[in-house]
């Protein structure tokens, strides 16, 4: 792998995650990592979307009109995002239920757009590939660390299985109740961003 495509696939997971540094995506971020199971299946769905959009896209890059450009990746996203949520209905139904309208809602989610815009229309079918999955990994990263904090310590649980031990309780422990909230992963976010920041020279002047 030479340098250039490392940097497509790996430079999304820090130095360029669309979360934490382009803050992309932040409303989903938000609303779905009550728990890590659905943070998960919500990263895997946009992780799917995003690499094959962009790969879709690459491929017709030459014959799509400028001007209706847009119209065209919302098609693709639409196809995509609608084969996605199927496929969430028929063999994870249960997750399909707690993600509500959030996986309908990636068509609009702008690293989706912001990858076919900035990336896809402009780079070969491979790279677009690779950089898909780097942006939709680096996106999913954001959700399952704050949904791993929010539920353990919100729920004492992992994937719905007790993690935090019932002696635990009986000598007075309360699970953490602010976890539960939505504003809690937002002051989450804020303290992965911070950290990054104060790891990564490049950003401490952004």
């Amino acid at each position: 792998m030479d340098k250039k495509t490392k940097e497509v696939l790996l430079g999304p997971l820090n130095n360029n995650n669309p979360v934490l540094v382009q803050v992309l995506g932040i409303c989903s971020a938000l609303a779905v990592t009550s728990q890590l199971k659905p943070a998960m299946v919500m990263g895997l769905s946009v992780i799917v979307v995003v690499a094959f959009a962009n790969l879709i896209i690459s491929l017709l890059r030459k014959g799509i009109p400028t001007r209706i450009r847009i119209i065209v990746q919302l098609v693709v996203c639409a196809a995509l995002v609608s084969i996605v949520n199927e496929v969430l209905k028929a063999f994870a139904y249960d997750v399909s239920k707690q993600l509500s309208v959030y996986v309908g809602l990636i068509i609009t989610n702008c690293i989706l757009m912001g990858r076919l815009e900035a990336f896809a229309l402009n780079n070969k079918p491979w790279a677009s590939f690779l950089d898909g999955i780097g942006n939709g990994v680096g996106y999913a990263i954001v959700l399952i660390i704050i949904a791993f904090v929010r539920e353990l310590f919100g729920f004492g649980s992992l994937f719905g299985i007790q993690i935090i031990p019932s002696s635990w309780y009986d000598a007075g422990y309360e699970n953490f109740g602010l976890m539960n909230m939505a504003p809690m992963a937002l002051v989450l976010l804020a303290c992965i961003v911070w950290v990054q920041r104060s790891r990564v020279k490049e950003l401490q002047e952004i």
